[in-house]
Protein backbone atom coordinates (compact mmCIF):
# COMPACT_ATOMS: atom_id res chain seq x y z
CA UNK A 1 0.00 0.00 0.00
CA UNK A 2 2.78 2.45 0.86
CA UNK A 3 4.40 1.80 -2.54
CA UNK A 4 1.22 2.92 -4.22
CA UNK A 5 0.76 6.08 -2.14
CA UNK A 6 4.42 7.04 -2.61
CA UNK A 7 3.96 6.53 -6.33
CA UNK A 8 0.98 8.86 -6.32
CA UNK A 9 2.88 11.57 -4.47
CA UNK A 10 5.86 11.53 -6.83
CA UNK A 11 4.24 10.35 -10.08
CA UNK A 12 7.23 8.06 -10.61
CA UNK A 13 7.61 5.43 -13.31
CA UNK A 14 6.78 2.80 -10.70
CA UNK A 15 3.14 3.76 -11.05
CA UNK A 16 2.79 1.81 -14.25
CA UNK A 17 3.92 -1.35 -12.46
CA UNK A 18 1.36 -1.15 -9.65
CA UNK A 19 -2.09 -2.62 -9.57
CA UNK A 20 -4.90 -0.11 -9.68
CA UNK A 21 -7.18 -2.33 -7.63
CA UNK A 22 -5.97 -1.18 -4.21
CA UNK A 23 -8.59 0.50 -2.00
CA UNK A 24 -5.89 3.03 -1.12
CA UNK A 25 -6.17 4.40 -4.62
CA UNK A 26 -9.95 4.58 -4.76
CA UNK A 27 -10.13 8.30 -4.06
CA UNK A 28 -7.64 8.98 -6.85
CA UNK A 29 -9.22 6.67 -9.41
CA UNK A 30 -12.72 7.86 -8.80
CA UNK A 31 -14.30 10.80 -10.54
CA UNK A 32 -14.69 13.93 -8.40
CA UNK A 33 -17.80 13.74 -6.21
CA UNK A 34 -20.92 14.92 -7.93
CA UNK A 35 -22.85 17.89 -6.59
CA UNK A 36 -26.09 17.32 -4.76
CA UNK A 37 -24.83 14.33 -2.80
CA UNK A 38 -27.01 13.55 0.26
CA UNK A 39 -25.69 15.12 3.49
CA UNK A 40 -24.31 11.89 4.93
CA UNK A 41 -20.64 12.54 4.31
CA UNK A 42 -18.20 11.94 7.18
CA UNK A 43 -15.03 13.67 8.31
CA UNK A 44 -13.03 11.03 6.44
CA UNK A 45 -15.05 11.76 3.30
CA UNK A 46 -14.00 15.39 3.53
CA UNK A 47 -10.36 14.42 3.99
CA UNK A 48 -10.54 12.00 1.07
CA UNK A 49 -12.07 14.61 -1.22
CA UNK A 50 -9.55 17.24 -0.12
CA UNK A 51 -6.68 14.80 -0.68
CA UNK A 52 -8.05 14.10 -4.15
CA UNK A 53 -7.74 17.78 -5.00
CA UNK A 54 -4.38 18.29 -3.31
CA UNK A 55 -2.65 15.42 -5.10
CA UNK A 56 -3.79 16.86 -8.43
CA UNK A 57 -2.38 20.27 -7.67
CA UNK A 58 -5.82 21.81 -7.20
CA UNK A 59 -6.74 24.33 -4.55
CA UNK A 60 -8.59 22.83 -1.59
CA UNK A 61 -11.69 25.00 -1.51
CA UNK A 62 -13.95 24.48 1.51
CA UNK A 63 -16.98 25.93 -0.25
CA UNK A 64 -16.57 23.52 -3.18
CA UNK A 65 -15.97 20.57 -0.87
CA UNK A 66 -19.10 21.37 1.10
CA UNK A 67 -21.18 21.59 -2.07
CA UNK A 68 -19.74 18.38 -3.51
CA UNK A 69 -20.36 16.42 -0.32
CA UNK A 70 -23.71 17.90 0.58
CA UNK A 71 -22.37 19.43 3.78
CA UNK A 72 -22.47 22.87 5.30
CA UNK A 73 -19.18 24.71 5.58
CA UNK A 74 -19.82 25.11 9.30
CA UNK A 75 -19.71 21.32 9.64
CA UNK A 76 -16.32 21.15 7.96
CA UNK A 77 -15.02 23.97 10.12
CA UNK A 78 -16.37 22.24 13.22
CA UNK A 79 -14.45 19.08 12.29
CA UNK A 80 -11.16 20.76 11.33
CA UNK A 81 -11.30 24.15 13.05
CA UNK A 82 -10.35 26.10 9.92
CA UNK A 83 -9.24 25.67 6.33
CA UNK A 84 -5.65 25.58 7.61
CA UNK A 85 -6.59 22.76 9.94
CA UNK A 86 -8.00 20.81 7.03
CA UNK A 87 -4.92 21.49 4.92
CA UNK A 88 -2.68 20.31 7.73
CA UNK A 89 -4.57 17.03 7.93
CA UNK A 90 -4.33 16.61 4.16
CA UNK A 91 -0.60 17.31 4.10
CA UNK A 92 0.11 14.80 6.83
CA UNK A 93 -2.13 12.17 5.26
CA UNK A 94 -0.15 12.58 2.01
CA UNK A 95 3.24 12.53 3.76
CA UNK A 96 2.73 9.69 6.24
CA UNK A 97 2.81 6.86 3.66
CA UNK A 98 6.05 8.29 2.27
CA UNK A 99 7.64 7.88 5.70
CA UNK A 100 6.35 4.32 6.05
CA UNK A 101 7.49 3.43 2.54
CA UNK A 102 10.95 4.92 3.12
CA UNK A 103 11.38 2.89 6.31
CA UNK A 104 10.24 -0.30 4.61
CA UNK A 105 12.75 0.20 1.78
CA UNK A 106 15.70 1.32 3.90
CA UNK A 107 18.65 -1.04 4.23
CA UNK A 108 20.99 -1.75 7.09
CA UNK A 109 20.39 -1.15 10.77
CA UNK A 110 21.00 1.48 13.39
CA UNK A 111 22.33 4.83 12.24
CA UNK A 112 22.81 3.62 8.66
CA UNK A 113 19.16 2.54 8.42
CA UNK A 114 17.97 5.83 9.87
CA UNK A 115 20.10 7.83 7.44
CA UNK A 116 18.83 5.79 4.51
CA UNK A 117 15.25 6.27 5.70
CA UNK A 118 15.58 10.03 6.17
CA UNK A 119 17.32 10.42 2.83
CA UNK A 120 14.52 8.55 1.05
CA UNK A 121 11.89 10.71 2.78
CA UNK A 122 13.71 13.90 1.85
CA UNK A 123 14.06 12.94 -1.79
CA UNK A 124 10.41 11.95 -2.06
CA UNK A 125 9.25 15.23 -0.53
CA UNK A 126 11.61 17.28 -2.68
CA UNK A 127 10.26 15.58 -5.82
CA UNK A 128 6.56 15.62 -4.89
CA UNK A 129 4.78 17.81 -7.49
CA UNK A 130 1.65 18.30 -5.37
CA UNK A 131 3.69 19.61 -2.45
CA UNK A 132 5.64 21.97 -4.69
CA UNK A 133 2.43 23.30 -6.25
CA UNK A 134 0.89 23.71 -2.81
CA UNK A 135 3.80 25.86 -1.62
CA UNK A 136 3.70 27.95 -4.78
CA UNK A 137 -0.05 28.53 -4.52
CA UNK A 138 -0.67 28.90 -0.79
CA UNK A 139 0.61 32.11 0.78
CA UNK A 140 0.70 30.46 4.22
CA UNK A 141 1.73 27.04 2.97
CA UNK A 142 5.18 27.07 4.55
CA UNK A 143 3.79 28.11 7.91
CA UNK A 144 1.16 25.36 7.78
CA UNK A 145 3.91 22.79 7.23
CA UNK A 146 6.49 24.08 9.69
CA UNK A 147 4.49 25.57 12.57
CA UNK A 148 5.00 23.77 15.87
CA UNK A 149 1.41 24.77 16.72
CA UNK A 150 0.02 23.12 13.58
CA UNK A 151 -0.87 19.52 12.83
CA UNK A 152 1.93 18.67 10.38
CA UNK A 153 5.25 19.31 12.10
CA UNK A 154 4.42 17.78 15.53
CA UNK A 155 3.14 14.59 13.90
CA UNK A 156 6.14 14.34 11.60
CA UNK A 157 8.37 14.74 14.64
CA UNK A 158 6.46 11.92 16.32
CA UNK A 159 6.91 9.70 13.25
CA UNK A 160 10.65 10.36 13.02
CA UNK A 161 11.10 9.97 16.77
CA UNK A 162 9.36 6.59 16.63
CA UNK A 163 11.80 5.43 13.95
CA UNK A 164 14.74 6.49 16.10
CA UNK A 165 13.30 4.79 19.18
CA UNK A 166 12.83 1.55 17.24
CA UNK A 167 16.56 1.43 16.49
CA UNK A 168 17.44 2.38 20.06
CA UNK A 169 15.19 -0.32 21.54
CA UNK A 170 16.66 -2.86 19.12
CA UNK A 171 20.11 -2.06 20.51
CA UNK A 172 21.30 -0.96 17.07
CA UNK A 173 21.65 2.77 17.73
CA UNK A 174 22.82 4.96 20.60
CA UNK A 175 21.16 8.34 20.18
CA UNK A 176 23.48 11.30 20.84
CA UNK A 177 20.57 13.09 22.57
CA UNK A 178 17.06 12.08 23.64
CA UNK A 179 15.20 10.53 20.68
CA UNK A 180 12.47 13.19 20.84
CA UNK A 181 15.07 15.98 20.62
CA UNK A 182 16.88 14.22 17.79
CA UNK A 183 13.60 13.66 15.95
CA UNK A 184 12.73 17.34 16.26
CA UNK A 185 16.18 18.36 15.00
CA UNK A 186 15.96 16.05 11.99
CA UNK A 187 12.55 17.44 11.00
CA UNK A 188 13.58 21.07 11.46
CA UNK A 189 16.76 20.53 9.48
CA UNK A 190 14.81 18.94 6.64
CA UNK A 191 12.33 21.84 6.64
CA UNK A 192 15.16 24.33 6.19
CA UNK A 193 16.76 22.43 3.34
CA UNK A 194 13.62 21.36 1.53
CA UNK A 195 11.36 24.38 1.87
CA UNK A 196 12.70 27.35 3.70
CA UNK A 197 16.24 28.62 3.36
CA UNK A 198 16.93 30.11 -0.06
CA UNK A 199 19.21 32.75 1.45
CA UNK A 200 22.10 30.32 1.82
CA UNK A 201 21.31 28.47 -1.40
CA UNK A 202 20.37 25.23 0.32
CA UNK A 203 16.69 24.94 -0.57
CA UNK A 204 16.12 21.58 -2.22
CA UNK A 205 19.73 20.46 -1.74
CA UNK A 206 19.08 16.88 -0.63
CA UNK A 207 22.72 15.86 -1.08
CA UNK A 208 23.99 18.36 1.48
CA UNK A 209 21.07 17.56 3.73
CA UNK A 210 22.09 13.90 3.71
CA UNK A 211 25.68 14.82 4.57
CA UNK A 212 24.60 16.82 7.61
CA UNK A 213 22.20 14.12 8.77
CA UNK A 214 25.05 11.62 8.49
CA UNK A 215 27.17 13.76 10.81
CA UNK A 216 24.33 14.08 13.33
CA UNK A 217 23.70 10.34 13.30
CA UNK A 218 27.38 9.46 13.42
CA UNK A 219 27.50 7.68 10.08
CA UNK A 220 30.97 7.76 8.56
CA UNK A 221 31.33 8.35 4.79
Amino acid sequence: MTDRISCINTRSARCSELSLSSPALSVLRAAPPSRGRPPAASRDDVLEAALYRYLRGERVDVRALAADLGLGRTTIYRWFGSREGLLGEVLFRAAEPLVDDARARATGSGAAALLDTFDRINRELAAAPALRQFLERERDGLRIITSSAGSVQPRMVDKITALIEDEVHAGAFVAPVEPAILGYAIVRLAEAFLFNDAVHGIRGDVERLREIEAVILGVRP
